[in-house]
């Protein structure tokens, strides 16, 4: 009860800035959505985690509290930054009247900085800025995953963002993986972010056939539109421990001070011993493979 609390109130946090905008186991082969182009022979080594009981979609919130291992010496601890490239199915009018959900910046910053990102795509994203989806997805620093198609949600009540039906949610997920195929992402990752972070037990149970494990976030930045960089830094900082995911955003409009918080944020961790890694580097140490 505690921990649905505690994610509860982080997801609260980024909930409610989606809501501001407006907008209406064992390391196993992964089983991208039929959309999904197929995978490559390094693709299907992916980690995944195993289905949970009854075969329900697994739920991946950090990886392990402690340093890695390679080659049974010590590699430092282990922290995930992740950003949601969100861009709901209505917005293509505010995208066309000049609004940037995108972030050229930040991905720069992130590749002078050599810091390896998971970036959690929206379809709807994927289409709008087609050049810097197939960019991200052909630079081996990066790794796409599956944010839905239209950043709608998969439950009823998720801080007033529309909902999609149950009969809609697998071909909702499975859309986007259309999308990146589309774009030129040629190896999307099995990895779902549910919109707003919401879920329930009917969600894991539409999504379990497509074979994906759903990733959620253990320290939530709070860039969402926040103009106070120094505040999401410290945000950030604080909420850090061995295997973090950290949720972070790649969108201009909604998220305008992201890129100073790296640019700040990744010296400081790496004082502290911490090394960058991509969810799928995670899910593997939380198998037992770093």
């Amino acid at each position: 009860m505690i921990s649905l609390v505690r994610r509860a109130a982080a997801l609260c946090v980024l909930g409610a800035a989606l809501t501001a905008c407006g907008t209406t186991g064992t390391e196993v082969a992964p089983r991208p959505a039929p959309s999904a182009p197929a995978p490559s022979p390094s693709a299907s080594r992916t980690p995944t985690l195993a289905p949970g009981p009854a075969g329900l979609t697994p739920v991946f919130e950090h990886g392990p509290r402690t340093g890695g291992t390679k080659g049974g010496s010590k590699d430092g601890k282990l922290v995930a930054l992740t950003f949601d490239a969100d861009m709901t199915a209505d917005q293509g009018p505010r995208a066309a009247s000049g609004e940037r959900f995108d972030n050229p910046g930040l991905i720069a910053a992130l590749r002078e900085l050599k810091v390896p990102a998971t970036v959690f795509m929206t379809g709807r994203w994927a289409e709008e800025y087609p050049d810097e989806a197939r960019s991200i997805g052909r630079d081996p620093r990066f790794e796409i995953a599956n944010h839905s198609y239209s950043h709608y949600a998969y439950t009823d009540d998720c801080y007033g963002l529309p909902t999609v039906s149950a009969d809609r949610m697998r071909s909702d997920l499975e859309r986007a993986y259309t999308a990146f195929e589309k774009a030129g992402v040629a190896h999307p990752m099995p990895y779902f972010r549910f919109p707003g972070g919401c879920y329930d037990k009917a969600a894991l149970e539409e999504l379990s056939a497509t074979g994906v494990t759903a990733v959620q976030w253990d320290v939530v930045s709070g860039d969402a539109f926040a103009t106070d960089a120094d505040a999401v830094t410290r945000q950030v900082l604080d909420g850090v421990r061995p295997g973090s995911v950290v949720v972070m955003h790649c969108t201009r409009s909604a998220a305008p001070v992201t890129e100073q918080v790296v640019r700040t944020v990744v010296p400081q961790l790496r004082r502290q011993g911490y090394r960058f890694a991509k969810v799928s580097e995670l899910i593997g140490a939380a198998n037992g493979h770093a």
